[in-house]
């Protein structure tokens, strides 16, 4: 496994989580969905996307999420395209907070 394919300490883990605290409401629920799916299976480069797109202005951001836009500049990258489908992903019947 290479180093952007690690996964993340749960002390990592603890500190995205806290980092990605946002101030609109349904990127908090989009956010925290991604991470009850990928609990445990956050992998470095992951979080390197994930930490790119929480740099962004709340409207900026659900544009992204919604898909009514696609990342471009510094965001047009492997780890926001590898971790973007993710935040995305629509609640499956069997995940638990459906």
């Amino acid at each position: 496994m290479s180093a952007t394919e690690s996964l993340l300490d749960p002390a990592e883990l603890n500190r995205l989580k806290w980092r990605c605290r946002r101030g609109m409401l349904e990127n908090d629920v989009l956010i925290e969905r991604f991470f009850q799916r990928q609990q445990g299976r956050l992998t470095a480069a992951q979080a390197q996307g994930l930490q790119l797109l929480i740099d962004l202005s709340d409207p900026d951001l659900l544009d992204l999420l919604l898909g009514r836009r696609e990342p471009q500049g510094e965001l047009d990258c492997e780890s926001v395209r590898c971790v973007l489908p993710l935040l995305k992903a629509p609640i499956q019947e069997t995940d638990p907070t459906h």
